[in-house]
């Protein structure tokens, strides 16, 4: 959804209906997300995605009769005979598209969730999607309470807890439940589109490599920042892509964002300096910050060692030195600042989503996964 808010408020401004096709599961290899949107404007014009390409022309004609009659439905779309290549997928996964008008009527709330969403405050939007009865209603959950109703104080209470649990983790999700919110049931199922502010992307050391990390670490969606004690490398011109650059030494730095309550489960941490001056306080705080997702350091295999043998010193012990990723990043050969920051980038892919690491040629099972990945093994 949130690639395509700004059309869609545009729209929704100016008094126009929408009609907005919105993935709520998906099965085997879908190509999108749950959450991945497409609108089809007054106009007729398209925005957005919710199968890159393969569904795309169903979901257009459904939209157009769904703002005509102003009824929402729920789609599935999959390979299931020999139509499959004119409105299924190709890469032979399933999708639920749920499809909806959209207009300040329907929707009301909406400028107010694009307003925290500009100002990176935490919402979500619960939305029927299936129910005998209450199709299309929608709740919304702020960390400070909800507004709406979903259509009955039991349903309401059920998915209010829920969607808060996956508000608090950033999570999209389709939810079933009994008709009236059951927990043992089925006749309703609820997705909730969860919107957190951009993960953070912590890089100490204001090197070349750094840069490099920094341009990747945005390109995939984080807030970046790059901070380094040393006020002539640590600037906003050397780091262009950067959200902020910060003077400061990085152990001082990311105890105080500690303190202030900046960072969380889905903060990851880069350390490049190469000097265990900066390199080791920096590290032996981390370490001991469970919630932190990803902690890696650059360098090579002899300062990793020399590196270990410093933070046993300073009291760390075999679970803590466990949930280092170092050295830094995945096997792919890299040489380069751009190669190496594309093997970090995989390196913390991979432990968000517990990916291997192997080509995906040798691999059997399925693709795309659920499940964040395990701690990194012990590195002593």
């Amino acid at each position: 959804m949130r690639e395509v808010l700004a059309d869609l408020l545009t729209w929704w401004e100016a008094g126009e209906t929408v009609g907005v096709g919105t993935v709520v599961a998906t099965f085997e290899s879908a190509p999108r997300p749950a959450g991945a949107s497409m609108l089809v404007g007054p106009d007729g014009s398209v925005v957005g995605s919710v199968s890159g390409g393969c569904v795309e022309g169903a979901v257009y004609e459904l939209a157009r009769d769904v703002v005509a009659s102003s009824t929402p439905v729920l789609q599935r779309y999959g390979v299931s005979d020999e139509s499959a290549f004119a409105v299924g997928l190709t890469c032979g996964g399933i999708l639920d598209v749920f499809v909806e008008p959209v207009n300040a009527e329907t929707f009301p709330e909406l400028g107010d969730i694009a307003a925290d969403i500009e100002a990176g405050r935490p919402v979500a939007v619960a939305v029927v999607v299936e129910h005998p009865d209450h199709l299309g209603r929608r709740m919304i959950i702020r960390p400070q309470g909800s507004s709406g109703s979903l259509g009955s104080p039991r349903i309401d209470a059920a998915v209010g807890d829920d969607a808060r649990g996956l508000l608090e983790a950033g999570h999209h999700a389709t939810l079933e439940y009994g008709v009236d919110g059951q927990r043992r049931g089925e006749g309703m199922r609820v997705f909730v589109w969860a919107h957190q502010p951009r993960p953070r992307l912590l890089v100490f050391g204001a090197i070349d490599f750094a840069a490099a990390v920094a341009r990747v670490g945005g390109f995939l969606g984080h807030r970046v920042t790059v901070c380094d004690a040393r006020p002539v490398f640590a600037t906003a011109s050397r780091f262009p892509d950067a959200d902020e650059v910060v003077v400061d030494w990085p152990h001082r730095y990311l105890a105080a964002e500690h303190e202030a309550g900046r960072i969380d489960s889905r903060t990851v941490v880069t350390v490049l300096t190469h000097d265990p001056k900066f390199d080791v306080p920096v590290l032996e705080l981390a370490l001991r910050m469970p919630e932190l997702a990803y902690v890696g350091a650059m360098g090579s295999r002899r300062t990793h060692l020399d590196r270990l043998a410093r933070l046993r010193e300073a009291g760390l012990d075999g679970t803590e030195l466990a949930r280092l990723h170092s050295p830094i990043g995945l096997d792919l050969g890299a040489r380069t600042p751009e190669e190496t920051a594309v093997s970090i980038a995989a390196e913390i892919i991979a432990a968000r989503w517990g990916g291997s690491g192997e080509p995906l040629a040798v691999t059997e099972g399925r693709i795309h996964r659920d499940a964040a990945a395990p701690r990194h093994g012990d590195p002593a």
